[in-house]
């Protein structure tokens, strides 16, 4: 209870500090996207709770990895925290460049996306991490239903399909299968682990599991901008689309009108950063002790006033 004592003053001061830059602001709520994956629910409910701080109202509005991009372009969304920028589809970079999406600069994660297995599988594949020594190594990966090529688990369908654009452009020895959900995806991992089978995934970080389990990524061919014309810079010299994945910029992303509706929250928005320790902190109290994303929120805010009261501090 002092916790959450703490949180009500912490926020009753910051909503004074606002001052007269709130009566310029919208009373209307600002909505903010959430997406698929908890590490994005941690980067929206602090940006929802510092915006609240500040005196703002706040709806949540869960919205898929792509198809939130038509809704804010549309308005009816207005913030997204944690866009990242290689799995965005074809709107979003029109909607940029037509200004119906603004990108506020970089939400201050350092991303990483790409294949991982676990670290036991170099045993069996000494060549490991090297994505030459991983396709002679395929079989190992195999499971029932799709020998003879390994079993890779990509990412939900709905977050796009770069693993299968790249197994299909190189003609790998894999088969893809979609994991439900992120959630579904730790559970195969976890089951894999405990049992040190053979396991490829699609995968990122930041992210807990990083703390609680020993991957390694694989070392494909570094991604080039014309590696979808150009043969030469990817796995095969007679092939293109066949290098590794772009690496993300992660950014902060609001509606063409937020500015003007809400110059206040315009301005938090631009100051507030997250880096990658903190997220997995936090993913870690989420997702693996099994806290309620609210309370670890809220623990965090009153025990990071000196982190977030600048940025409250910005709209003034």
């Amino acid at each position: 209870m002092k916790k959450f004592n703490k949180v009500a003053s912490v926020l009753s001061l910051a909503m004074i500090g606002l001052g007269s830059n709130a009566s310029a602001d919208s009373s209307d709520p600002i909505k903010i996207a959430i997406n698929e994956w908890t590490g994005q629910h941690v980067s929206a409910h602090i940006s929802g709770s510092v915006l609240k701080a500040a005196g703002y109202e706040v709806e949540y509005v869960t919205a898929g990895a792509v198809p939130q991009f038509a809704a804010i372009a549309q308005g009816n969304l207005h913030l997204q925290p944690e866009t990242w920028g290689n799995n965005v589809g074809e709107i979003y970079p029109k909607s940029v460049e037509n200004g119906d999406i603004v990108v506020l600069g970089l939400t201050g994660l350092k991303p990483i996306e790409s294949w991982m297995y676990p670290s036991y599988m170099t045993e069996q594949c000494p060549g490991l991490p090297d994505v030459n020594a991983l396709i002679e190594c395929s079989q190992l990966f195999a499971a029932a239903d799709t020998f003879p090529k390994g079993r890779l688990i990509t990412y939900p369908a709905d977050w796009g399909t770069r693993s299968k654009d790249l197994v299909n452009n190189a003609g790998l020895p894999f088969e893809p299968i979609a994991g439900g959900s992120e959630g579904a995806m730790i559970a195969e991992m976890q089951s894999a682990y405990k049992t040190k089978a053979p396991m490829l995934v699609m995968f990122w970080e930041p992210h807990w599991v990083h703390t609680e389990m020993d991957f390694e990524w694989v070392q494909f061919p570094g991604y080039t901008a014309d590696c979808d014309t150009n043969p030469e810079p990817g796995i095969y010299p007679d092939k293109t689309g066949d290098c590794g994945f772009k690496q993300a910029n992660i950014s902060k992303i609001v509606s063409r009108d937020f500015e003007t509706n809400w110059p206040g929250a315009f301005k938090i928005m631009e100051a507030l950063s997250i880096d990658n320790a903190t997220q997995n902190a936090l993913l870690l109290e989420i997702d693996y002790n099994k806290r309620e994303l609210e309370e670890v929120i809220a623990e965090w805010m009153a025990n990071n006033e000196n982190t977030w009261k600048p940025w409250v501090a910005a709209a003034n």
